[in-house]
């Protein structure tokens, strides 16, 4: 029932109050200054221990990874010369490379001649601006400019119906942040039935579309391609002409799955990506791109447009001599913040140093991880698979007999705990419709089928014969 003793600690497995006692000395800014190996000391001491080994095979939870030594490479630099990239005065190089990066990953995907794409903090922050453009382009079809006169315009041009935005209901929980942050309020995201596979059901969506008219008036409908909950890729291509028919923004939340187009076996899953309005893509996810990697593309670039702030400083409108042949890049016209790392850098690195073969290998060996791992368990005793995996995630139960639904719940929550007190393994917990249920994830090529059947074999030990159990060993 135990984790193997003899594996190596993914974190301290310490309580917040033993963390937060262990890093007190490293805020403690009215103390005497420390030389560099006292520094590093410190450090080593009281945070490396308290990190979280994303490099392990056995950490199976979330999302994240240590950089490639191919990404350091490109990390390392842009460490070392901290170049701000938000125009072509801060920084000639780095703003050129973002642009031509952004354009090349347009190619890569296929999103054809009119697609550009820029850097962001965060897929939340790329899906804001994605509804915000969305809301932009709303605005002015009913007349006037959103930048200039806000929500207020909507009131002073015709009240008209309500905007609604729909989206999955396994949707990130970003787009609530989306809705709030623009002023639109929850009232206005609308979460749609799932099918089978836990996607966005376009039957019952084009019926509940049809509902709402004419009190409701299509904003922006969002394309989940990879939930994080179980990894399901909505249909993009007849989302996107439902849509389309209703005159809304077709936005596709990519964040987490959308690296997998580039998997020939799995590009089918994101046919109609090319009729999106907007995508959000995290490079930081399967690609081990350092943090913050994170791009919106955009299918026409005059939407950027509608992002573009000048000044008189930076940002000046008025072109140099020099931009007659190719005009002087600046990113940050596209997206905020006004201070951007040179983000496209590790992600150069990578594609560079990994090639284009070598990134679709990786990616292969997550989805096949996954898929094997679903095989196998579909005729394990006492495991209960709660959907057919799409991607990289495996959602299940260990169901031990005569228990109820509530018992059934406590009895995942108990396998969570002991599994992460552990600090050798990880394992996530996430709710399906009413139901809680334990989540495994695979974005490292690290991770092996042996070592998820292992994690599996021990929640299941432990659900069924251990302390939450009531089978007799």
């Amino acid at each position: 029932m135990n984790p193997t003793p003899n594996e190596p600690q993914l974190t301290s497995g310490a309580t917040p109050r033993e963390v937060a006692d262990a890093l007190k000395p490293l805020v403690d800014f009215a103390a005497p200054p420390l030389s560099l190996p006292q520094l590093q000391q410190l450090l080593d001491e009281r945070l490396t221990p308290h990190l979280m080994r994303y490099d392990q095979p056995t950490f199976h939870s979330m999302f994240n990874a240590f950089p490639s030594a191919a990404a350091q490479v490109g990390a390392q630099l842009a460490l070392s010369w901290n170049q701000g990239v938000t125009n072509w005065q801060v920084s000639p190089g780095g703003a050129m490379l973002e642009e031509l990066c952004c354009a090349a990953l347009c190619r890569l995907f296929q999103l054809g001649p009119d697609a550009d794409a820029t850097f962001m903090y965060s897929g939340t922050y790329a899906n804001q601006q994605a509804l915000y453009l969305a809301l932009h382009r709303h605005a002015e079809r009913r007349g006037f400019d959103l930048a200039q006169q806000g929500l207020a315009g909507f009131a002073q041009h015709g009240k008209g119906a309500r905007p609604v935005v729909l989206a999955s209901q396994d949707a990130h929980f970003s787009m609530r942040h989306a809705v709030r942050m623009l002023g639109l309020g929850e009232e206005s995201l609308l979460l749609l039935p799932l099918d089978a596979e836990r996607r966005i059901d376009v039957a019952v969506a084009r019926t509940i579309l049809a509902e709402l008219a004419p009190q409701r008036e299509l904003l922006c409908l969002v394309a989940t391609a990879g939930t994080t909950v179980t990894g399901a890729v909505d249909p993009i291509a007849p989302l996107a002409e439902l849509c389309a028919a209703h005159g809304g923004w077709l936005h596709v939340d990519g964040a987490y799955g959308y690296a997998y187009k580039l998997a020939p076996q799995w590009a089918h899953l994101f046919a109609g990506d090319d009729l999106a309005d907007s995508i959000t893509w995290d490079p930081h996810k399967q690609l081990g791109a350092p943090i913050p990697s994170s791009l919106l593309f955009v299918r026409n670039w005059r939407d950027f447009n509608r992002m573009a702030i000048h000044s008189g400083y930076f940002n000046r409108t008025q072109a140099s001599a020099d931009d007659v042949e190719m005009p002087a890049p600046n990113p940050g016209l596209k997206s905020p913040p006004t201070t951007r790392p040179l983000a496209a850098l590790p992600l150069v690195t990578i594609l560079r140093g990994l090639g284009l073969d070598g990134v679709v290998t990786e990616l292969r060996a997550h989805l096949q991880a996954i898929h094997n791992l679903a095989q196998r368990l579909a005729h394990e005793p006492y495991i209960e698979l709660c959907h057919r995996p799409a991607t990289g995630i495996l959602c299940f139960r260990v169901t031990p007999p005569n228990h109820s639904p509530s018992q059934l719940d406590a009895v995942q929550r108990q396998i969570y705990e002991y599994i992460m007190a552990s600090g050798r393994r990880t394992i996530s917990l996430a709710q399906l419709d009413a139901r809680t249920v334990l989540r495994l994830v695979v974005v490292s090529a690290a991770v092996t089928l042996d070592e998820l059947m292992e994690t599996v074999r021990i929640a299941r030990d432990f659900g069924v014969y251990g302390p939450a159990g009531t089978v007799d060993a």
